[in-house]
């Protein structure tokens, strides 16, 4: 077993989920809640429940899977849910799922009776590199991603790799986009070795590598205040993209694949704007676009995603606000740009595609 310590809690790396055996024996709690949706419940809770054979006394929350999901009408019937079942301040909550689950688990327990213990099983390759781990939690609004939330952190996060193979490649590789942008924005030598690597056959060492960037960010700056800004590289344009998609396409994008988008633009923001080499932009847009499938769109859409970017919690007033590469393996924040130069990197994200 592996584990990464950060100020107030740990990841384990755990196949054997012995750190939370040691985690139940040592608090007292008087519930259990384990929360899943539809599909982790049918995919991963068998292989939960057998590896804890020994935990049979808990009540299960399913919710129906999807980030169309994600919204306070969920979270309300989580809430119910708890309060049905005899929830009490001493409870524990359990997320068992993707980036969805960790998000709207932890957001409903930080708020439930002002806050209650709760643990996190990421079972995608996503949520184990990035959505499970820093203490964010959160819900979207009106199509907004994440708008609601707060920063809440679990009693600990358990990473089983085995969980993986129950995703498909389309999965797979969406959560390698994260991967990808742990090594643009931190460690140039780990984005070369991850050039090498099958995005649908990761090696659990890389997955380790990327929550140890990741937990090595945030550990400086917990509450996002400065550099745990770097993170939202890829996520200005990204989510954008990825709202657009949700609300208007037949089968929306999934994460990774809106964030390999935003990635590319906002790679080439940091070329014109933030001194990023032309020979480091003409890499990362080849070796993304060999990933992850493009995406085609029109001018008619551009003044849709500037509305979902204006209402980006990452703004100041009516400043939308970047993280932008210096150079691979180094990231700038706080980088506000106009309407004007938005517009130049999603023609230049077009203008790959002719």
């Amino acid at each position: 077993m592996k584990e990464l310590k950060s100020n107030t809690y740990s990841v384990y790396f755990d196949k054997e989920f012995n750190a939370l055996r040691a985690l139940l024996a040592k608090h007292t709690y008087t519930k259990v809640f384990i929360l899943t949706d539809r599909n982790t419940s049918e995919h991963c809770l068998p292989i939960f429940t057998a590896a804890m054979s020994e935990l049979k006394d808990y009540d299960l929350i399913e919710i129906d899977p999807g980030e169309e999901n994600k919204n306070i009408d969920f979270c309300i019937g989580i809430w119910k849910m708890l309060l049905d079942f005899g929830a009490d301040r001493k409870s524990l909550l359990i997320n068992l799922g993707g980036g969805v689950i960790t998000d709207i688990g932890g957001f409903a327990a930080s708020t439930f009776k002002r806050g209650i213990d709760f643990i996190q099983i990421p079972t995608t390759l996503l949520a184990q590199v990035d959505a499970s781990v820093g203490g964010k939690t959160g819900i979207d609004m009106d199509g907004v991603k994440n708008i609601i939330g707060t920063f809440a952190q679990p009693k600990a996060v358990l990473i089983h790799s085995g969980f993986l193979a129950t995703l498909d490649e389309r999965q797979l590789v969406s959560g390698f986009a994260e991967m990808i942008k742990h090594g643009l924005i931190y460690s140039n030598a780990y984005f070369e070795e991850l050039q090498a690597v099958e995005p649908a056959h990761v090696d659990p060492d890389y997955i380790y590598r990327s929550v140890a960037i990741k937990k090595e960010v945030v550990t400086k700056d917990p509450t996002e205040k400065g550099l745990r800004k770097i993170l939202n590289f890829g996520h200005t344009v990204g989510h954008a993209i990825e709202s657009y998609s949700l609300a208007n396409d037949s089968f929306p994008l999934l994460h990774g694949e809106a964030i390999a988008v935003g990635m590319i633009c906002e790679a080439y923001l940091s070329h014109r704007y933030n001194g990023l080499p032309l020979a480091s932009l003409n890499t990362v847009v080849s070796y993304i676009m060999q990933v992850f499938p493009a995406y085609s769109f029109g001018e008619g859409i551009y003044e849709d995603l500037y509305s979902y970017m204006l209402n980006d919690k990452k703004n100041t007033g009516s400043e939308i606000g970047f993280a932008l590469l210096k150079e691979i393996g180094t990231c700038d924040f706080d980088i506000y740009l106009s309407s004007e130069q938005i517009t130049e990197s999603l023609d230049y994200y077009r203008s790959l595609l002719s």
